[in-house]
């Protein structure tokens, strides 16, 4: 956890002036998926779609860094089964299925393909994102990602055998008590928040090594994810870039936004296209 307007059922886009937030709810497997777009589409037409983080809300995750990564390109950003503004429905919250709902909230928006930013736990749903559907990525930023449970160090997986409600990050409970459409539901969703850590198995180093899309992994020098595991992941992806903030915990990480997207500025509108035009060229 700590890594952690009702339009009708058709799932409606409301109509808003150049510039503004348009909001909407999609008809997504069982889901009124909350969604919103920000910005105007690129010069490339590929969106930029975040994924923010287990037990958050677009909001949380990506508050800071929307604004500013709009400018320049169109943004999609959802949320989650019993995240922010979609209400949950029985059945756990799992990466898989979230994957598949982000795939059919783009074919419901008609869009073919998008580059992929995901922090912490929206990060894992981005890998199973390119490794499902690789044909809708374009790229992948992945922010505080790790691929295997050694990614991380022993005591984070040890607190989830004993964490409680308590133990939920100030914040993230606010902002679920003020956005989700059943806030009674906290208890259930903070146990299924827990259990799909609990469960994670991630994926193995020849998986990880069959995703060809550009990815840029970005963490923190003191994040939940060890930085040697970060490398490990850059030289098991085929063509990978790693940052590594400086002075920036796992929490900390929306916080630092304006550095996150000025390297989506340089990792987008150069670092995608000259990895696409060697692979034209082909080894020299």
């Amino acid at each position: 956890m700590r890594t952690l307007m009702t339009l009708g059922w058709m799932g409606l886009t409301l109509a808003a002036p150049a510039g503004a937030v348009q909001r909407g709810y999609a008809p997504v497997n069982g889901l009124r998926l909350y969604y919103e777009i920000h910005g105007n589409p690129a010069k490339d037409g590929v969106p930029l779609v975040l994924l923010h983080g287990g037990g958050s809300t677009i909001e949380t995750s990506f508050g800071k860094l929307i604004p500013l990564a709009s400018k320049a390109r169109q943004v999609i950003a959802f949320e989650q089964q019993g995240h922010g503004h979609t209400a949950d429905v029985d059945r756990p919250f799992s990466f898989e299925q979230s994957a598949e709902d982000a795939v059919a909230l783009l074919r419901h928006l008609h869009v073919a393909k998008a580059d992929f930013l995901g922090y912490s736990n929206g990060g894992h749903i981005a890998l199973e994102i390119a490794l499902r559907h690789p044909e809708v990525v374009h790229s992948l930023i992945l922010e505080s990602v790790f691929f295997s449970r050694d990614g991380s160090y022993p005591q984070f997986w040890q607190g989830f055998d004993h964490t409680k409600l308590d133990d939920m990050p100030l914040e993230l409970r606010k902002a679920y008590l003020a956005t989700a459409p059943h806030p009674e539901q906290l208890p259930s969703f903070f146990a299924k928040s827990v259990q799909r850590m609990r469960e994670f198995k991630g994926w193995t180093p020849a998986q990880i090594q069959t995703i060809r899309a550009p990815t840029l992994l970005v963490l923190g020098d003191r994040d939940l994810v060890r930085v040697e595991h970060a490398v490990q992941m850059q030289h098991l992806l085929p063509d990978a870039r790693l940052a590594v903030l400086p002075a920036a915990d796992h929490l900390a990480m929306p916080d630092r936004a304006p550095a996150l997207a000025s390297m989506l500025d340089e990792f987008l509108l150069r670092g995608v296209n000259a990895s696409r035009a060697s692979r034209r060229q082909g080894p020299r």
